[in-house]
């Protein structure tokens, strides 16, 4: 876990999640959450960011 994308992830919730997994599924997902109301946009990029183990990139 990364401090830099902690930090990202609550002041711009897509970008902490795109540092982690890149642009795939669960950054778009991450981006509509984010634009429906930002604290559940900041709640799933932490999600995100604490389940997905280092170096595992799962962008498409």
């Amino acid at each position: 876990m990364d401090i830099l994308r902690l930090l990202a992830a609550i002041f711009i919730p897509p970008l902490g999640v795109f540092l982690q997994v890149g642009l795939g599924t669960q950054f778009w997902i991450n981006v509509l959450l984010t634009l429906l109301g930002y604290i559940p946009g900041i709640i799933h990029a932490v999600w995100v960011i604490v389940k997905t183990p280092d170096g595992v990139r799962t962008d498409i």
